[in-house]
């Protein structure tokens, strides 16, 4: 009789066993097809019915549900931005025109005594300067919201350094700064070509602003074995230690460089477009004896999160 019992104990727990073993990997299952639809960006509250879920099963739902609204009212906020942007953009780009071209024709007028020609040139020099800020604004905006995205492929660096050279060897022989571009070496690197001559030409913009006539200003490459370093040296007014911490912050300036012209918002953008490339920069400089800004470019395409 005991050994009987015993069998149908046995059974019993083995019965047992596999309906749990085929509850969990149920499941399990329902869990993972969860997961993957969220991590595909197709999970849909209607996908499930919470009545036939275990708790477990349930509470995942709940927290994939208020992930996937999170996710929609992000997508909409980025719409509502882009829109906001756009409108900026087009709603500013007449006025701004007409008072320059109102200034213009201001000067122009002989009458004007010289009192008057000072103040209409300085209206005309601070709407230069807010059509500037205002087109900054807009291009970091949609940079950052993903408006404009940069597309780094595999590029000569070499080709980035001499566009780079045309575009501000005049600018620096007529300050008479000495601007030397080495074109020796030609490296491969992953950049988009359009977007990363932007940012270097913010840098290098700011080395011909602060560096005075007689200076030198050297761009020049390195290899490294993950990074192409493009070195940008110049012999300018430095910098502390403690601005160094600064610059890259958005409409940080020196109190040292009030009187130039500029809005603070060059280094933030440079430094966006290389960290979205995939590099970084770094910067070591010395108060009245220059600055150095190293951009590091990457050898390989960073492969992102959802990439075959």
């Amino acid at each position: 009789m005991f050994p009987m019992i015993l069998i149908i104990v046995i059974v019993i727990l083995v019965a047992l066993v596999g309906i749990m073993y085929v509850w969990t990997s149920n499941t399990m299952s329902r869990l993972e097809h969860m997961i993957d639809q969220a991590i595909d960006n197709t999970f849909s509250e209607s996908s499930f019915n919470e009545k036939k879920l275990s708790k477990l099963e349930a509470k995942m739902y709940r927290y994939l549900s208020a992930g996937s609204t999170s996710l929609r009212q992000v997508n909409q906020e980025k719409d509502r931005i882009k829109t906001f942007i756009a409108d900026i953009s087009h709603q500013t780009k007449t006025p701004i025109a007409n008072i320059l071209l109102y200034a213009q024709l201001l000067k122009e007028a002989p009458e004007l005594d010289e009192g008057t020609r000072q103040i209409v040139s300085q209206i005309e020099t601070q709407t230069e300067k807010m059509n500037f800020l205002i087109a900054s604004l807009v291009k970091t905006s949609r940079l950052e919201n993903g408006i404009i995205a940069v597309a780094p492929k595999q590029n000569r660096v070499g080709e980035l350094l001499r566009q780079l050279d045309q575009a501000y060897a005049s600018g620096a022989e007529k300050k008479g700064v000495i601007f030397q571009v080495d074109l020796t070496s030609d490296p491969v690197a992953v950049f988009d070509l359009k977007w990363t001559l932007e940012a270097l030409s913010n840098i290098v913009d700011n080395a011909i602003k602060y560096t005075a006539p007689g200076g030198l200003i050297t761009v020049s490459t390195r290899e490294y074995e993950l990074f192409v370093c493009v070195d940008i040296t110049d012999t300018g007014i430095g910098m502390t230690e403690e601005e160094t911490a600064k610059i890259f912050t958005r409409f940080y300036r020196s109190p040292r460089v009030y009187e130039e012209k500029g809005v603070g918002i060059g280094l933030y953008l440079a430094r966006e477009i290389v960290s979205k490339e995939g590099g970084y920069i770094k910067v070591s400089s010395e108060l009245s004896k220059g600055s150095v800004f190293s951009v590091f470019l990457p050898k390989q395409l960073r492969v992102t999160e959802g990439s075959p």
